[in-house]
């Protein structure tokens, strides 16, 4: 055994017997043994908080404890200090049982010698080593299985998210080519039959269709750089409060008028690093999602609140709501809860904007009543420069 030195706890009420163990070990010559004696087991456990050990021997018939119902709690507090058990019968029954509830040996006191009571401290502290070895390498396997585990998972939704991302593409990039195809046809075969007004109104419908497809692949991409590692936090001094004004105004262009874009701030704002192109997806998602789903309109609201270390964005709504069901997936890519009915959308917006939030180091909460309206909350850092 590697040890120079083995320190054992003797859990022994009988003093005469604690003192024939010490006489014993004081003649070994090949190893050196310092013997600690507590004569009840609640000792045994305050020294065990206390100190460490190298090995137990525990008598079975103790004040505070009898029989085997002392293994538990010694286990429990130093599993992997190694017990060998001290009786005054032989008892194979009991030997066994004690050796099942984890001793290492069962020594019977009066067929002990030093020879016995040496080999069998020096077997029982290497075989509780080679378990506690076995057990960290089963440890191990158990964690590299579960690991595989979660990768093969991972891959399955990768697939079946790559099956719905083909099927998703192939669904909303034929509807504005349809479009397309549609009004450039018209536009080629009756250029002379069509009215001006109608002529302008085929090249709305194509560029609408045109600008759907250009923000679906914007979407993919971010989503791609986000998922490689390529899409970066790039923090740049800006004035926070003059971008979601500028931000609004330009929204509120492209609106119906049923809806009004108003933008509130709330205390004092020093001079903080931002990325504004990931602000820009962030906030810009969230106000042209308000929009979207308010089709009767109503007021959008987009407050900025300035706190110590934090900043937090409220964009609330007062459009269709989403199903609680829907609420916890809702920035899962391809999501899209059950109301939307027409209302177009890929299913992609939230999952980029939850990205970028990342990204930014901070959180993303979403508050929603059908019917009455949502309110996305976003806390970002501030970043001093």
């Amino acid at each position: 055994m590697p040890l120079s030195s083995v320190k054992i706890l003797l859990i022994e009420d009988n003093l005469a017997e604690a003192r024939l163990l010490q006489e014993v070990l004081k003649g070994a010559t090949l190893k050196q043994f310092s013997l600690l004696h507590v004569k009840r087991l609640r000792e045994a456990l305050d020294q065990l908080n206390q100190d460490e050990f190298d090995i137990i021997l525990l008598d079975l018939s103790l004040p505070d404890s009898q029989g085997l119902s002392s293994l538990t709690p010694l286990i429990n507090r130093a599993p992997s200090i190694p017990i060998v058990v001290l009786t005054n019968t032989n008892d194979d029954e009991l030997a066994i049982e004690a050796v099942r509830q984890g001793a290492q040996d069962y020594l019977v006191k009066r067929q002990l010698n030093r020879e016995v009571l040496i080999r069998s401290v020096s077997y029982a502290i290497e075989r509780k080593q080679a378990l506690e070895e076995l057990r960290e390498v089963n440890e191990t396997l158990e964690i590299q299985v579960q690991e595989q585990t979660a990768e093969l998972m991972k891959a399955k939704k990768l697939n079946q998210l790559k099956s719905e991302f083909v099927s998703m593409l192939s669904h909303d990039f034929r509807n504005p080519l349809n479009t397309i195809l549609l009004s450039t046809g018209l536009l080629q075969e009756n250029t002379y039959k069509l009215t001006k007004e109608k002529k302008l109104t085929h090249f709305q419908l194509i560029r609408s269709a045109i600008n759907n497809m250009t923000q679906l692949l914007d979407e993919v991409l971010l989503i791609g750089k986000a998922d490689s590692g390529s899409l970066k936090f790039q923090p740049t001094p800006l004035a926070l409060e003059s971008f979601c004004h500028q931000l609004v105004e330009e929204l509120q262009l492209t609106a119906s008028k049923k809806h009004q874009l108003v933008f509130t701030s709330f205390g004092e704002l020093d001079e903080a690093l931002w990325d504004e192109g990931l602000l820009r997806h962030i906030f810009g998602n969230l106000l042209d999602n308000a929009i979207k789903y308010s089709p009767e309109g109503g007021i959008v609201r987009f407050q900025l609140i300035v706190q110590e270390k934090t900043v937090s964005f409220r964009i609330q709504d007062q459009g269709i709501g989403i199903p609680p069901e829907y609420q916890k997936q809702i920035f899962d890519p391809f999501t899209r809860a059950s109301n939307v009915n027409t209302i177009t959308g890929t299913g992609l917006g939230l999952a980029m904007v939850n990205r970028c939030v990342e990204l930014h180091g901070g959180q993303i909460s979403v508050e929603s009543e059908v019917g009455v309206g949502t309110t996305f909350i976003v806390t970002l850092p501030l970043c001093k420069p």
